[in-house]
Protein backbone atom coordinates (compact mmCIF):
# COMPACT_ATOMS: atom_id res chain seq x y z
CA UNK A 1 0.00 0.00 0.00
CA UNK A 2 3.25 2.17 0.94
CA UNK A 3 4.48 1.70 -2.55
CA UNK A 4 1.42 2.28 -4.41
CA UNK A 5 1.14 5.64 -2.22
CA UNK A 6 4.79 6.59 -3.33
CA UNK A 7 3.87 5.77 -6.57
CA UNK A 8 0.67 8.00 -7.28
CA UNK A 9 2.84 10.98 -5.65
CA UNK A 10 5.61 10.37 -8.43
CA UNK A 11 6.27 13.47 -10.20
CA UNK A 12 5.33 13.47 -13.92
CA UNK A 13 9.01 13.78 -15.88
CA UNK A 14 9.41 14.98 -19.62
CA UNK A 15 9.62 11.10 -20.45
CA UNK A 16 6.80 10.20 -18.95
CA UNK A 17 4.75 12.83 -20.13
CA UNK A 18 6.24 11.58 -23.66
CA UNK A 19 4.49 8.07 -23.32
CA UNK A 20 1.52 9.82 -22.56
CA UNK A 21 -0.48 10.02 -26.11
CA UNK A 22 -3.56 10.22 -27.24
CA UNK A 23 -5.35 7.94 -29.18
CA UNK A 24 -5.02 8.58 -33.14
CA UNK A 25 -8.56 8.36 -33.70
CA UNK A 26 -9.37 10.90 -30.85
CA UNK A 27 -6.69 13.07 -31.92
CA UNK A 28 -7.81 13.64 -35.82
CA UNK A 29 -10.74 14.14 -34.59
CA UNK A 30 -9.39 17.04 -32.61
CA UNK A 31 -7.24 18.06 -35.76
CA UNK A 32 -10.52 18.04 -37.41
CA UNK A 33 -12.81 19.70 -35.35
CA UNK A 34 -10.44 22.42 -34.89
CA UNK A 35 -9.91 22.83 -38.75
CA UNK A 36 -13.29 22.76 -39.26
CA UNK A 37 -14.41 25.42 -36.51
CA UNK A 38 -11.77 28.09 -38.10
CA UNK A 39 -12.48 27.45 -41.45
CA UNK A 40 -16.59 27.97 -40.89
CA UNK A 41 -15.49 30.94 -38.53
CA UNK A 42 -12.58 32.41 -40.41
CA UNK A 43 -12.55 31.35 -43.96
CA UNK A 44 -16.16 31.01 -44.78
CA UNK A 45 -16.64 35.10 -44.16
CA UNK A 46 -13.17 35.85 -45.96
CA UNK A 47 -14.47 33.44 -48.74
CA UNK A 48 -17.92 35.65 -48.98
CA UNK A 49 -16.33 38.89 -49.25
CA UNK A 50 -13.58 37.92 -51.58
CA UNK A 51 -16.63 36.74 -53.82
CA UNK A 52 -18.89 39.63 -52.96
CA UNK A 53 -15.85 41.76 -54.46
CA UNK A 54 -14.76 40.01 -57.67
CA UNK A 55 -18.16 38.89 -58.54
CA UNK A 56 -18.78 41.96 -60.50
CA UNK A 57 -15.22 41.74 -62.10
CA UNK A 58 -11.88 42.89 -60.95
CA UNK A 59 -12.35 46.21 -63.10
CA UNK A 60 -15.51 47.22 -61.13
CA UNK A 61 -13.47 46.42 -57.47
CA UNK A 62 -10.87 48.69 -58.44
CA UNK A 63 -13.47 51.16 -59.77
CA UNK A 64 -15.04 51.10 -56.57
CA UNK A 65 -11.86 51.65 -54.50
CA UNK A 66 -10.15 54.22 -56.59
CA UNK A 67 -13.01 56.41 -56.12
CA UNK A 68 -12.61 59.88 -54.17
CA UNK A 69 -15.05 59.03 -50.70
CA UNK A 70 -13.51 55.52 -50.96
CA UNK A 71 -9.67 56.88 -51.14
CA UNK A 72 -10.92 59.55 -48.19
CA UNK A 73 -12.26 56.99 -46.07
CA UNK A 74 -9.11 54.66 -46.19
CA UNK A 75 -6.94 57.72 -45.88
CA UNK A 76 -8.61 58.96 -42.34
CA UNK A 77 -8.67 55.02 -41.40
CA UNK A 78 -5.06 54.37 -41.63
CA UNK A 79 -3.88 58.22 -40.16
CA UNK A 80 -6.55 57.07 -37.03
CA UNK A 81 -5.16 53.70 -36.66
CA UNK A 82 -0.93 54.74 -37.62
CA UNK A 83 -1.45 57.39 -35.04
CA UNK A 84 -3.52 55.17 -32.64
CA UNK A 85 -0.82 52.85 -32.56
CA UNK A 86 2.25 55.14 -31.70
CA UNK A 87 0.17 57.09 -29.64
CA UNK A 88 -0.84 53.56 -27.43
CA UNK A 89 2.53 51.52 -28.01
CA UNK A 90 4.45 54.95 -25.84
CA UNK A 91 2.15 55.14 -23.28
CA UNK A 92 1.04 51.44 -23.22
CA UNK A 93 5.20 50.71 -22.47
CA UNK A 94 5.13 52.91 -19.73
CA UNK A 95 1.86 51.56 -18.17
CA UNK A 96 3.32 48.33 -18.40
CA UNK A 97 6.96 49.08 -16.80
CA UNK A 98 4.32 50.42 -13.70
CA UNK A 99 2.60 47.81 -13.14
CA UNK A 100 5.41 45.12 -13.71
CA UNK A 101 7.98 46.82 -11.94
CA UNK A 102 6.37 49.09 -9.03
CA UNK A 103 3.97 48.33 -6.34
CA UNK A 104 1.82 51.06 -5.32
CA UNK A 105 -1.38 51.74 -3.84
CA UNK A 106 -4.42 51.95 -6.69
CA UNK A 107 -2.41 49.45 -8.56
CA UNK A 108 -5.10 46.62 -8.61
CA UNK A 109 -7.60 49.73 -10.12
CA UNK A 110 -4.92 50.87 -12.63
CA UNK A 111 -4.95 47.27 -13.99
CA UNK A 112 -8.94 47.11 -13.99
CA UNK A 113 -9.29 50.17 -15.92
CA UNK A 114 -6.59 48.83 -18.39
CA UNK A 115 -9.47 46.42 -19.66
CA UNK A 116 -12.31 49.11 -19.76
CA UNK A 117 -11.97 48.58 -23.42
CA UNK A 118 -12.83 45.28 -23.31
CA UNK A 119 -15.81 45.58 -21.51
CA UNK A 120 -17.24 48.99 -22.37
CA UNK A 121 -19.24 48.92 -25.68
CA UNK A 122 -17.44 51.13 -28.59
CA UNK A 123 -20.88 52.68 -29.01
CA UNK A 124 -20.71 53.76 -25.17
CA UNK A 125 -17.24 55.30 -25.58
CA UNK A 126 -17.75 56.97 -28.33
CA UNK A 127 -21.09 58.57 -26.08
CA UNK A 128 -18.97 59.03 -23.47
CA UNK A 129 -16.37 61.77 -25.60
CA UNK A 130 -19.66 63.63 -26.91
CA UNK A 131 -20.94 63.98 -22.96
CA UNK A 132 -17.08 65.14 -21.88
CA UNK A 133 -16.52 67.64 -24.94
CA UNK A 134 -20.10 68.24 -26.85
CA UNK A 135 -21.13 71.70 -25.99
CA UNK A 136 -22.45 72.01 -22.57
CA UNK A 137 -19.45 69.25 -21.87
CA UNK A 138 -17.46 69.16 -19.07
CA UNK A 139 -14.15 70.08 -20.84
CA UNK A 140 -16.07 72.61 -22.93
CA UNK A 141 -14.63 75.57 -21.44
CA UNK A 142 -10.78 74.10 -21.87
CA UNK A 143 -11.25 73.19 -25.97
CA UNK A 144 -13.25 76.37 -26.11
CA UNK A 145 -10.20 78.38 -24.84
CA UNK A 146 -7.63 76.14 -27.30
CA UNK A 147 -10.61 76.84 -30.40
CA UNK A 148 -10.46 72.95 -30.76
CA UNK A 149 -13.17 70.88 -32.15
CA UNK A 150 -13.72 67.44 -30.63
CA UNK A 151 -16.82 66.24 -31.22
CA UNK A 152 -17.72 65.29 -35.17
CA UNK A 153 -14.49 66.26 -35.98
CA UNK A 154 -10.87 64.19 -36.34
CA UNK A 155 -9.65 64.53 -32.33
CA UNK A 156 -12.63 63.37 -31.58
CA UNK A 157 -12.32 60.09 -34.21
CA UNK A 158 -8.71 59.35 -32.62
CA UNK A 159 -9.78 59.66 -28.84
CA UNK A 160 -11.94 57.02 -29.51
CA UNK A 161 -9.77 54.90 -31.57
CA UNK A 162 -7.25 55.55 -28.90
CA UNK A 163 -9.41 54.25 -26.05
CA UNK A 164 -10.96 51.24 -27.98
CA UNK A 165 -6.85 49.94 -28.70
CA UNK A 166 -5.40 50.59 -25.85
CA UNK A 167 -5.26 47.68 -24.13
CA UNK A 168 -2.97 45.36 -26.51
CA UNK A 169 0.60 46.70 -25.85
CA UNK A 170 -0.30 46.25 -22.00
CA UNK A 171 -1.65 43.09 -21.76
CA UNK A 172 1.40 41.53 -24.02
CA UNK A 173 4.02 43.28 -22.42
CA UNK A 174 3.22 43.20 -18.98
CA UNK A 175 3.49 39.27 -18.67
CA UNK A 176 6.82 39.33 -20.58
CA UNK A 177 8.44 41.81 -18.32
CA UNK A 178 7.25 39.83 -15.24
CA UNK A 179 8.67 36.68 -16.63
CA UNK A 180 11.91 38.26 -17.35
CA UNK A 181 12.14 39.90 -14.27
CA UNK A 182 14.88 42.56 -13.23
CA UNK A 183 17.86 40.62 -12.71
CA UNK A 184 19.36 41.50 -16.18
CA UNK A 185 18.43 45.33 -15.67
CA UNK A 186 20.35 45.58 -12.28
CA UNK A 187 22.90 44.12 -13.71
CA UNK A 188 23.43 47.04 -16.51
CA UNK A 189 22.98 49.66 -13.17
CA UNK A 190 25.84 47.93 -11.38
CA UNK A 191 27.70 48.25 -14.37
CA UNK A 192 27.48 51.48 -14.96
CA UNK A 193 24.73 51.63 -17.39
CA UNK A 194 21.92 54.82 -17.13
CA UNK A 195 18.16 53.91 -17.32
CA UNK A 196 17.52 55.01 -20.53
CA UNK A 197 20.67 53.05 -22.00
CA UNK A 198 19.27 49.72 -19.95
CA UNK A 199 15.96 50.55 -20.91
CA UNK A 200 17.12 50.46 -24.97
CA UNK A 201 20.10 47.62 -24.99
CA UNK A 202 18.07 45.17 -22.13
CA UNK A 203 14.61 45.69 -21.75
CA UNK A 204 13.10 46.50 -25.06
CA UNK A 205 14.98 43.76 -26.85
CA UNK A 206 14.20 41.21 -24.33
CA UNK A 207 10.28 42.71 -24.86
CA UNK A 208 10.64 43.12 -28.50
CA UNK A 209 8.21 40.18 -29.49
CA UNK A 210 5.29 40.83 -27.47
CA UNK A 211 5.49 44.46 -27.89
CA UNK A 212 5.62 43.53 -31.51
CA UNK A 213 2.20 41.34 -31.12
CA UNK A 214 0.57 44.47 -28.95
CA UNK A 215 1.52 46.67 -32.03
CA UNK A 216 0.23 44.94 -34.36
CA UNK A 217 -3.20 43.91 -32.61
CA UNK A 218 -3.24 47.90 -31.81
CA UNK A 219 -3.07 47.99 -35.36
CA UNK A 220 -5.67 46.14 -36.56
CA UNK A 221 -8.52 46.77 -33.72
CA UNK A 222 -7.56 50.49 -35.14
CA UNK A 223 -8.26 49.29 -38.64
CA UNK A 224 -11.49 47.99 -37.66
CA UNK A 225 -13.29 50.35 -35.21
CA UNK A 226 -16.81 51.26 -36.02
CA UNK A 227 -18.98 52.01 -32.97
CA UNK A 228 -16.91 54.79 -31.32
CA UNK A 229 -16.00 56.95 -34.75
CA UNK A 230 -19.86 56.38 -36.33
CA UNK A 231 -21.17 58.43 -33.04
CA UNK A 232 -18.03 60.37 -31.98
CA UNK A 233 -17.71 61.44 -35.80
CA UNK A 234 -20.40 61.15 -37.37
CA UNK A 235 -20.04 59.39 -40.22
CA UNK A 236 -19.80 62.77 -42.97
CA UNK A 237 -18.49 61.99 -46.34
CA UNK A 238 -15.41 63.10 -47.28
CA UNK A 239 -14.65 64.19 -43.67
CA UNK A 240 -15.19 62.07 -40.96
CA UNK A 241 -16.00 59.17 -42.81
CA UNK A 242 -13.41 55.94 -41.61
CA UNK A 243 -13.27 52.85 -43.99
CA UNK A 244 -15.80 51.02 -41.90
CA UNK A 245 -18.53 53.70 -42.15
CA UNK A 246 -17.78 53.37 -45.93
CA UNK A 247 -18.66 49.95 -45.64
CA UNK A 248 -21.61 50.57 -43.70
CA UNK A 249 -23.09 53.57 -46.19
CA UNK A 250 -22.15 51.62 -49.22
CA UNK A 251 -24.10 48.86 -47.83
CA UNK A 252 -27.31 50.86 -46.94
CA UNK A 253 -26.76 52.85 -50.41
CA UNK A 254 -26.48 49.37 -52.21
CA UNK A 255 -23.06 49.78 -53.60
CA UNK A 256 -22.45 46.56 -52.39
CA UNK A 257 -19.20 45.96 -54.53
CA UNK A 258 -17.91 48.92 -52.90
CA UNK A 259 -18.84 47.08 -49.32
CA UNK A 260 -17.33 43.70 -50.17
CA UNK A 261 -14.11 45.76 -51.97
CA UNK A 262 -13.08 47.69 -49.00
CA UNK A 263 -13.74 45.09 -46.27
CA UNK A 264 -11.48 42.75 -48.49
CA UNK A 265 -8.71 45.54 -48.25
CA UNK A 266 -9.48 46.35 -44.63
CA UNK A 267 -8.81 42.47 -43.82
CA UNK A 268 -6.14 42.11 -46.51
CA UNK A 269 -4.10 44.79 -44.74
CA UNK A 270 -4.62 43.13 -40.73
CA UNK A 271 -3.51 39.73 -42.45
CA UNK A 272 -0.61 40.95 -44.03
CA UNK A 273 0.57 43.06 -40.75
CA UNK A 274 -0.15 39.75 -38.66
CA UNK A 275 1.37 37.56 -40.89
CA UNK A 276 4.75 40.07 -41.98
CA UNK A 277 5.29 39.62 -37.98
CA UNK A 278 5.39 36.21 -37.87
CA UNK A 279 8.04 35.91 -40.72
CA UNK A 280 9.64 38.09 -38.77
CA UNK A 281 10.05 36.40 -35.65
CA UNK A 282 10.64 32.95 -37.78
CA UNK A 283 13.14 34.53 -39.46
CA UNK A 284 14.49 36.17 -36.64
CA UNK A 285 14.69 32.85 -34.67
CA UNK A 286 16.67 30.98 -37.66
CA UNK A 287 19.66 33.80 -37.35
Amino acid sequence: MALADSDDKAPITAHSRSLVKRPKGAEWLLVAIVIGYAALLLGGPLLAIAWGAISSGFGAMIHALSSREALNALYLTMLLAVTATVVNTVFGVCIALVLARDNFKGRRILNGLIDLPFAVSPVIAGFMLILLFERNGWFTGAIDALNIRVVFALPGMLLATIFVSLPFVVREVVPVLRHLGTDQENVAYTMGAGYWRTFWQITVPNVRWGLLYGVSLTFARALGEFGAVLVVGGGVTKLTETSTLFIYRSLDDRNEVGAYAMALLLAAISFSVLLGMEYFKKHSKEN
